[in-house]
Parts: structure tokens; C-alpha cells; sequence
């Protein structure tokens, strides 16, 4: 559990963590991306949507290699200047993710907000297509975590810059955040954890507040036999 004797010297905080994909979306970020490359020809349509699907099957089966999976989109990344990936990122946006933003999602992160609580969104979700996302809920870079995808001279080497932010990587960069914070003197006395996938069990179990929203099925038995929160966001 994360919750420590809090010094007299810190700021007491409350933290929620927010999963993107079928969580605080209704859709999966990543894999959107993917077909909107492909609906818009910027990559081999057979080649890309085959590699896609693949990876996203190997995503809802617990299989994925997410550093080769996140090596993949990347190269597409690498492919163009940084102001014309700006262009089509923000189109897929507004026309692929703003109409799947879920109404329940927004209404309780505004919630967690108004309480004066730090707000993360945390994905395994590659940063670049989640950090403009996290926007759209008011969250800034500082209070993203998600996996890093390496830049040189302004451009995408296709490459990472660390350990993908998936399964177990979301408890290891979550650490590093929560380092920074100490450093500023800040601590969380109390943990909220929201997510719908077994792929962030670990993130769950660590927070002391543990919220499936919309769960898979695994993860929903995992929740039944922990008493864990289930809630539907899907309406």
C-alpha cells in the first residue's frame, strides 16, 4: 500500500491515477492511431492494420511485448517533421478521440480536481499521442506518465528513452514521479487508482483506493476476490 507516516515537513496529498485507454476513453489511443495512419495512407495499409490488430491481440491477451510494440510506432513517428505530426495529431483528436471521451471519466477526474487532489494520468500509451490527450482533461505534461518515445534534433528516432509504462513499468515510473514530488516536498497520504485492465493490477493493488471502471473480465474477478470498486463508465 502506498500509504506512509506523512512528515510534518511535507505537503499532504491525495493522488488520483487515471488509466486512458477504456478507462477515461471508451477506445483504445493507441490502436486509433494506428487505423487513422492507415485511413489517411500515410502508411501500407495490409503491412501496418496486420501489425496493429496483432499487437492490440496480443494487448487484451496480456502477451504484448510492449517495447517492440512501441518501437513500431515510433518508426512511423520518425518518418516526419514534428510540425506535421502536430497537424495530424491534433485532427485525430478532435475526429478519432474527443467524441469517446467518457462523460462518467471527466465528471469524476473534475471531481478529483475541485477536492484540491493531484490528478496523473497514467498510460502505456506511447507519449507523444497521450500527453495532447491529457489536455483535453486539463492535465499538464508534468502530471503524464506514459511511455517515453526518444527525440533528436526535432525529430522521432523510433526509439525509447526507458522502460515501456505498461503492467509493472507503471509502478516504476510512478516511482520516479513520486520522487520528484518528495524532492518538492510533496506526499500523498491517500492513493486512488482508476483502471478497466488486468494489465494494471499492479498499479491497482498499490493504491489504497483501487476503482475497475468497466472492467475485463479478469481483472473484474480479481476485483470481486480483492472487494475491490467495480463501477460502469460505459453509460
Amino acid at each position: 500500500m502506498s500509504t506512509k507516516n506523512i512528515d510534518t515537513a511535507f505537503v499532504a496529498r491525495t493522488l488520483a491515477l487515471f488509466d486512458l485507454d477504456h478507462t477515461l476513453l471508451d477506445v483504445d489511443s493507441d490502436y486509433l492511431w494506428g487505423e487513422y495512419i492507415v485511413k489517411h495512407d500515410l502508411v501500407d495499409e495490409a503491412e501496418y492494420r496486420t501489425a496493429n490488430q496483432k499487437f492490440y491481440q496480443d494487448y487484451i491477451e496480456g502477451t504484448l511485448d510492449a517495447t517492440e510494440y512501441n518501437e513500431f510506432v515510433a518508426q512511423f513517428l520518425s518518418s516526419l517533421p514534428m510540425d506535421r505530426l502536430h497537424e495530424l495529431r491534433e485532427d485525430y483528436i478532435k475526429s478519432e478521440i474527443e467524441p469517446h471521451i467518457r462523460p462518467k471519466a471527466m465528471e469524476v477526474l473534475c471531481q478529483h480536481i475541485e477536492q484540491g487532489h493531484d490528478v496523473v494520468i497514467i498510460s502505456a500509451t506511447n507519449d507523444f499521442v497521450v500527453s495532447a490527450i491529457a489536455e483535453r482533461f486539463g492535465i499538464t505534461d508534468a502530471n503524464v506518465l506514459a511511455t517515453p518515445l526518444e527525440i533528436k534534433d526535432e525529430r522521432y528516432t523510433g526509439k525509447l528513452t526507458d522502460k515501456p509504462n505498461f503492467q509493472a513499468g507503471k509502478i516504476y515510473h510512478l516511482d520516479k514521479w513520486l520522487d520528484k514530488q518528495q524532492i518538492a516536498g510533496v506526499k500523498f497520504e491517500k492513493t486512488y487508482a482508476y483502471s478497466d485492465s488486468k494489465n494494471d493490477i499492479p498499479l491497482l493493488d498499490w493504491a489504497d483506493v483501487a476503482i475497475c471502471v468497466s472492467p475485463d473480465d479478469a481483472l473484474h474477478a480479481h476485483a470481486l476476490a480483492h472487494r475491490w470498486a467495480v463501477e460502469d463508465w460505459s453509460i
